[in-house]
């Protein structure tokens, strides 16, 4: 019940996330500025985590490169994404790609033998992914830039975390390395070249960013995930993570008043149904939880 517990956490801040990056595109804050809060907010945590419980080397060149992918190439992609696209459309292509793209690597290089049910999972993800794109592409408005900086996104993400499972990097050393390393890569740029809109009036936009990016989605995220996986397994959890789409999309829909049609409904079914399925053989084998 506990593994549970835990996985519905990590799922609703994982929706959340992209409510509220959504929320910091739209508002006055310009993706640079988000980017540099999260970092500046969760480095800052997690550097006493590293000077006095979990020290390692910083500089180790496999930290560096995963760091530089999952860490600074997914924020400047997603959070320019979160400027011009909405909510609705990160909901099915960061939590839709993430696993499609992870799969396509492992199977490209044969680290994981596919069975028919992944493939059908893998299938209605694809075929969910492809209809937002010919919708889009039907409106006026056609695709916008703001759908491919997600389709980076989940690129660099998905590389991220294969290197970290190939180089077994442990889920703190990703975290921690992530965060600080991604912060000392990035700040110094951000304060003396990259244009700002931090301002006092803002404060309660910085607030929420620092809070919700550089606390909950950073480290809250990241415990509850590695909790719930060695609880109730890493096939229960990424059943669990077919909820994402449909909560945020949904959401978005009633928050930021995203238009809602058939297209975007069927969109959401078919990502949020190909991720459960993708998972569903695996978790029918009941397998053993991480120790």
């Amino acid at each position: 019940m506990q593994g549970y517990v835990f996985a519905t956490v990590a799922v609703l801040i994982w929706s959340g996330f992209i409510l509220v990056s959504r929320f910091g595109g739209i508002g006055p804050l310009l993706p640079a500025d988000v980017i540099a809060i999260r970092y500046a907010t969760c480095s800052l945590l997690l550097l006493p985590v590293w000077l006095f419980i979990y020290r390692f080397n910083l500089l180790n060149i496999r930290l560096v490169v995963a760091a530089l992918i999952g860490g600074l190439g997914y924020a400047l992609c997603a959070f320019q994404g979160f400027q011009s696209a909405p909510a609705s459309h990160a909901a099915i292509l960061l939590p839709g790609l993430l696993p499609l793209i992870i799969s396509m690597i492992s199977y490209g290089t044969k680290a994981e033998a596919f069975t028919p049910i992944k493939w059908i999972g893998i299938a209605s993800i694809s075929t969910g992914i492809f209809c937002l794109f010919w919708f889009e592409i039907l409106t006026d408005d056609g695709i916008r830039g703001g759908q491919l900086w997600f389709v980076g996104a989940a690129l660099c993400w998905a590389v991220f975390s294969v290197l970290i499972k190939r180089w077994q990097i442990s889920p703190w050393q990703a975290t921690v390395s992530l965060a600080m390393i991604t912060a000392l890569a990035y700040l110094p740029v951000y304060i003396f070249y990259m244009e700002k809109n931090i301002a006092v009036e803002h404060w309660r936009h910085i607030a929420l960013q620092s809070v919700y990016q550089g606390f909950l989605a950073t480290i809250v995220q990241m415990l509850c995930y590695v909790q719930a996986v060695r609880r109730i397994g890493p096939a229960n959890m990424g059943s669990m993570m077919a909820l994402v789409p449909l909560i945020a999309g949904f959401s978005a829909v009633f928050l930021y008043d995203e238009p809602l049609g058939p297209p975007l409904i069927t969109c959401l079914i078919l990502v949020s149904l190909g991720v459960w399925v993708a998972n569903l053989k695996r978790a029918s084998k009941a397998l053993k939880p991480i120790p």
